[in-house]
């Protein structure tokens, strides 16, 4: 669960990574067909490259192991009563997959929707396009190389460019790029970013229809008319390329833009900076190995083995019956175990334990008093002469690893109980900075009663006068909307402007702040196997510490969120 909410992280990182080189740097460009791949390749990327990840290793001076001696030293320990927690990973789990039930039941009623349009239609075949003349009040669309449209709603020059538009879709298989972004959209539909990303890529793709379909026609004005003509016919089919986009304003505005220079063409390689620090920021796994020692050496070719058996404050009845049994099974020692009190908690507070093995002397452990004992042991080593030697264990030498004269200690666990030795203190995660919010400027003020209305194209397109009078009323339509366009773009440079400086500040501060998390993330690993080691994986304080790891995490995922809440505020701003 913790891996798959890192990938939907890394994964939104990069596709916020990718739209904002967009929209900021290639979305006013001409290169039509090179933003295309630009932003596919984002889309691959961003679920790619979360999975290519380098290991680096780390090599660290070995832990010093404890000194091993027979002494009464004890120390406390405690068991955390377990309680009903919410699992949130869960809870999220099941949000997610009701969103993504909702979107693929979605996405099947478009191809149903796509197949009823389709149903029973005559199908004329030219070339490699299939031609579906339909008698519904739907714009014109294709379907990879199905173009569908009604004749009978345009004249022969109108229909003429739009079947130019849509054999530029079908021809370039735009219909991939379209099923793409609805798949990325079903399986992220949480992340406002692929939405975006998904209108991005639609309108590119109109901008390609429009660029080459021009190409191949004479009257360029006419075919911007048709264009005019085109947006009162609203009803569309989801999963297909339609000629109307709701952005007629921008399709002509890029009609008539002049080429950009191809220097500009910089521009692509800018992402590239980008995700080679991605890279060694989130992709690079330090793991810390310790160098071998002779010491350890010599440990590991030694392997006479040494039992330990932990008894401390919540150790049973039970627990220390089983004990006995087994000294006596595995080692011929008696045990008896007397003198037991606890306390009103149930922790053990007195115990008397009376060791005897053949013919050695008794040894014996008494602890008496009102506190709950501290942690002891009863170990068992062979000894050189294959003879076996009972005595009692230190506090400091319970815990795994531990050597005694070059052997190994193999330590039995009663019921899993858990040692309380304090572990080091974790280390603190760095602060995330916060992006730098403040006022933006007002946006100019637009009287919508001023707004000019569209001219309607007269019904007979042969008719000259007419015509003439349409002309006239575009030229002045024109005219009127490009009043507007100064005081937008001025408001628009200003709030680009006020971002950019923003974003400086911010960067500088996540530069800081990655260094910091570079050197957290090393330290934490090196914790990590510290903790696991000692304590074992299955250990309260490796569950501790995961949780520490996992908090680390949802912070992460509510930076992610208010960076899209920014982003969001960014585009409303802009377009008020």
């Amino acid at each position: 669960m913790e891996a798959l909410f890192i990938f939907v992280a890394k994964s939104s990182g990069l596709l916020i990574l990718f739209y904002l080189a967009y929209h900021f740097l290639l979305r006013k460009e001409t290169f039509f067909n090179s933003n295309r791949w630009f932003l596919l390749i984002g889309l691959i990327t961003s679920v790619a490259l979360p999975f290519l990840v380098y290991t680096k290793v780390v090599w660290v001076d070995p832990t010093p192991l404890p000194n091993f001696n027979y002494s009464h030293t004890y120390v406390p320990q405690s068991i955390e009563k377990e309680s009903f927690v919410i699992d949130w990973n869960l809870v999220s789990l099941a949000i997610y997959a009701i969103g993504f039930l909702a979107f693929m039941l979605k996405f099947a009623l478009d191809f149903y929707s796509l197949n009823s349009v389709l149903k029973g239609k005559k199908v004329q075949q030219q070339a490699d396009f299939k031609f579906v003349d339909i008698k519904e009040n739907i714009a014109p669309f294709s379907y990879f190389d199905y173009i569908v449209y009604n004749s009978s709603m345009y004249s022969e020059s109108e229909l003429e460019n739009i079947l130019e538009h849509e054999k530029v879709h079908s021809d370039q298989n735009h219909t991939i790029d379209v099923l793409i972004s609805r798949i990325f959209c079903v399986l992220f539909w949480f992340n406002p970013i692929i939405w975006l990303y998904k209108k991005a890529i639609l309108q590119n793709l109109e901008f390609i229809a429009d660029s080459e379909a021009t190409k191949k026609i004479s009257d360029k004005k006419a075919y911007q008319y048709t264009l005019l003509k085109i947006t009162t016919h609203e009803s569309c089919v989801a999963i297909t390329n339609h000629f109307y986009q709701s952005l007629i304003k921008k399709r002509i505005v890029m009609l008539n833009k002049n080429q950009s220079k191809k220097w500009n063409y910089w521009k692509y390689y800018t992402i590239i900076p980008a995700l080679v620090a991605f890279v060694f920021l989130f992709q690079i796994k330090v793991i810390a190995q310790e160098k071998e020692s002779k010491e350890k050496t010599e440990v590991v070719e030694k392997t006479d083995p040494v039992d330990v058996y932990k008894i401390n404050k919540h150790t049973t009845d039970q627990d220390l019956k089983e004990i006995a049994e087994e000294l006596k099974e595995n080692y011929n020692a008696d045990v008896v175990i007397s003198n037991v009190k606890r306390n009103s908690k149930e922790e053990l507070t007195s115990i008397r334990i009376d060791i005897k093995k053949e013919n050695e002397e008794t040894q014996t452990l008494q602890i008496e008093g009102d506190q709950a004992i501290k942690k002891c042991g009863i170990v068992v080593s062979v000894e050189n002469d294959g003879s076996n030697k009972i005595g009692i264990l230190t506090d400091d030498a319970i815990e795994k690893p531990i050597s005694i004269e070059n052997r190994k200690i193999e330590v039995r666990e009663i019921r899993n109980q858990v040692g309380d030795v304090t572990p080091p203190t974790p280390p603190t995660p760095p602060t995330m900075p916060v992006f730098p919010s403040g006022p933006m400027p007002p946006a100019p003020p637009i009287d919508m009663s001023k707004m000019p209305k569209a001219p309607k194209a007269p019904t007979n397109h042969n008719d000259k006068a007419a015509m003439k009078i349409f002309e006239k009323e575009l030229a002045e339509f024109e005219k009127k909307m490009d009043a507007f366009e100064p005081d937008m773009s001025a408001y628009e440079k200003q709030v680009e402007e006020i971002m950019a400086k923003r974003e400086a500040i911010y960067d500088k501060e996540m530069a800081k702040y990655d260094l910091a998390m570079e050197k957290f993330d090393a330290d934490m690993e090196k914790f990590n196997q510290y903790v696991e080691k000692t304590y074992g994986s299955s250990s309260d304080e490796y569950a501790k510490n995961m949780g520490e790891y996992e908090k680390g995490m949802r912070t992460y995922e509510k930076y992610m969120r208010q960076q899209e809440r920014d982003m969001r505020k960014a585009e409303k701003n802009k377009k008020s």
